[in-house]
């Protein structure tokens, strides 16, 4: 039976770690973000994130965010990032409904991509950071 649930290939939905001025505190933050660069809104999205190092057994807490509605073509910022997690490999595990169907995608920063020189230009947040599709 479960060989015969179909979930779908997910395009144009990103996860980006980025890099940014915390005004408030002034002071750098690391954020994590959803990116919907697709044409139509998501809706119910549930991302499950986690840090881990399998060498050492650290790992932090499961985190679990809601986002009601994603609008097409935009992004939402999931959670602040301690520079502690960074050493750590993180993953985000986020499913959402477009229309009627069901998408789920995993994404991995693996241990130690999240630094400064691997920041890049992410177009739709027009922000410096780490993008995974």
């Amino acid at each position: 039976m479960k060989k015969d649930i179909k979930i779908p290939e997910v395009t144009n939905v990103f996860m980006a770690v980025v890099k940014e001025y915390n005004n408030e505190f002034k002071c750098d933050d690391w954020n994590a973000y959803i990116i919907n660069n697709k044409e139509v809104d998501l809706e119910m999205i549930l991302i499950v994130s986690k840090g881990y190092d399998e060498n050492t057994l650290a790992e932090t807490s499961l985190l679990r965010h809601k986002i009601e509605k994603l609008p097409a073509q935009s992004f939402a910022k999931v959670e602040l990032m301690h520079e502690d997690v960074l050493k750590l490999a993180n993953f985000f595990n986020v499913t959402f409904f477009e229309g009627n169907t069901m998408f789920d995608k995993k994404f991995l920063f693996k241990k130690g991509s999240i630094k400064e020189s691997a920041l890049r230009t992410i177009p739709l947040l027009n922000k410096r950071g780490i993008l995974l599709k």
